[in-house]
């Protein structure tokens, strides 16, 4: 990198982003905190375990917050000597936590549900509950709202994460009325524990799209293929450059991370070189704004040792 991206190196617009994110999580703590204590009151008035299910995702919700407030602090702290990459699969992991903890209250649905199936509990007071329920819709609603702001302007996966499972509130919310009423209006007991084991497989679910997500940070994959064209297209637009190979790329959520070898004229001077290089990393930071990139200049038409080759090697089984 031989040129400061001018829209990464300390600018106001990374410290503006790192403001939101930051206001973000903390929405996202107290709309969790107001609705734990809610919850509480709601599910020892009613004794619904649906409710109880909805009680456990906000616990889980309030911890999952405190995890990604942490992650997003020190995700943005600076390169240092032991971590010259940045800190930014901090991020990644602090999704990777909130997998953990829906997993968790998922599991622990699903055991309490099979005891009410077990041992049949009534519903008391579902009134209650349903005015409980209703609140945390709505102040659900206005924290997606804000999230999926966040996100647009920011592109944070730890904010996204937490904007997924709380998307998946909504629809929670929504299951724990319907079972409250029915348990209450119809008299059997069964509806509460159903909607919860629903309730546990919409979780599940959220959490494994959560774990693929982040794990597709932390294992450097590639960005998706039309970034790369993007790439290759932009690069050898250059009149002087005429291919490049090995061109690897990752994220770490905040940034992007690109490299790959430019193919130019085995004539041309070093600072001839190296000017066409900065050139290039404008425009390519232009088309990527969170980016880093890594050039490596050489003559084209030598016959080395590549990346490219061994990957075609690996994916037709090495004929």
């Amino acid at each position: 990198m031989n040129t400061p991206n001018p829209h990464f190196q300390g600018s106001a617009a990374l410290q503006a982003d790192m403001r939101l994110k930051r206001l973000a999580t903390a929405a996202s703590m107290t709309v969790a905190t107001i609705l734990i204590i809610t919850k509480v009151t709601a599910f020892l008035m009613t004794n619904s375990v649906s409710l109880l299910s909805s009680l456990m995702d906000s616990f889980f919700d309030l911890l999952a917050s405190l995890v990604t407030l942490l992650g997003v602090i020190h995700a943005a702290t600076p390169a240092d000597e032991d971590h010259r990459y940045g800190h930014g699969k901090l991020e990644a992991l602090a999704a990777l936590a909130q997998a953990v903890f829906v997993v968790g209250s998922s599991l622990f649905l699903i055991v309490e549900s099979a005891r009410r199936f077990i041992t049949p509990e009534a519903v008391r007071d579902a009134e209650v509950g349903v005015g409980v329920m209703l609140l945390s819709i709505i102040l659900t609603g206005l924290l997606i709202t804000f999230q999926k702001y966040v996100v647009r302007k920011t592109k944070s996966v730890a904010i996204s994460a937490d904007r997924l499972h709380y998307t998946g509130d909504l629809l929670m919310n929504a299951a724990v009325i319907a079972a409250l009423l029915l348990a209450q209006y119809t008299g059997w007991s069964y509806f509460d524990p159903i909607f919860a084991l629903l309730i546990a497989a919409v979780l599940l679910r959220g959490a494994w799209g959560i774990l693929m997500s982040s794990s597709d940070i932390l294992m450097d994959k590639e960005l998706p293929e039309a970034d790369r064209r993007k790439i290759e297209e932009i690069a050898t637009s250059h009149p002087h450059v005429e291919s490049i190979h090995d061109l690897r790329t990752r994220s770490t959520g905040n940034h992007i991370f690109i490299e790959f070898h430019v193919e130019m004229d085995g004539s041309m001077t070093l600072d001839r070189a190296h000017d066409i290089t900065e050139e290039l990393e404008k425009k390519l930071y232009a088309a990527f704004p969170k980016s880093e990139i890594l050039m490596h200049q050489e003559p084209a038409g030598i016959d080395d040792h590549r990346l490219d080759h061994r990957i075609q090697t690996t994916e037709t089984g090495g004929k």
